[in-house]
């Protein structure tokens, strides 16, 4: 990984939580100098981010617009399965600029549009290959994620519309400079992965 100069090594997650990085470990920040930074525009996703260390820190703020910090204001940008709940392609796009201006090594992970089983549909494969207007009457009739069925049709459509899984062609396509893999379940491609370090 890049080293950007002394201090501490300085990670921004996008959509990240202390939770999460609870189970990195507190012990292992503290005995590798590092200190993370949660960005979450989603501020009850932050309620729980309370933390007793000064290796973690959290604010509220747009993933796809971080002109606050300057280029390279962090040593990584860490991303796990956030860029599919940013919009469209357009709002993608912008959130893989701002990974890559951010910080000069990042790691972003997102589940895989072709394998099976949307990780945020569970009770229901193949969901993510229907057309919307199956998926929007599936989620006011079903419970298809971990909320109960949605019988306005707005509020359905927020679910609908908050989750744009992403082919490997605009993946790699949005993140041209770096390393790809996938994360295989049963041999199947279960997610894809772009690192830059």
């Amino acid at each position: 990984m890049a080293r950007g100069g002394e201090g501490p090594f300085r990670i921004i997650d996008l959509g990240g939580t202390f939770a999460y990085w609870r189970q990195v470990g507190v012990e292992f920040l503290e005995r590798n100098d590092i200190v993370v930074t949660c960005v979450n525009h989603v501020e009850s996703e932050l309620a729980s981010n309370q933390s007793t260390t000064e290796r973690l820190n959290a604010e509220t703020g747009n993933a796809c617009d971080l002109a606050h910090y300057a280029d390279n204001s962090f040593d990584m940008v860490h991303s796990n399965s956030v860029i599919e709940h940013v919009g469209r392609f357009p709002e993608m796009a912008a959130f893989a600029r701002e990974v890559q201006r951010l910080a000069p090594s990042y790691y972003v992970q997102t589940p895989y549009a072709g394998f099976p089983l949307d990780p945020h549909s569970p009770r229901l494969p193949f969901y993510h290959w229907l057309p919307e207007s199956l998926r929007l009457k599936a989620q006011r009739r079903i419970k298809v994620g971990w909320s109960p069925p949605v019988k306005d049709v707005a509020h359905a459509m927020r679910h609908v519309d908050g989750v744009a899984l992403l082919e490997r062609t605009r993946f790699y396509y949005l993140f041209p400079d770096a390393t790809h893999r996938f994360e295989r379940l049963l041999l199947l491609p279960k997610s894809m992965i772009a690192e830059r370090l």
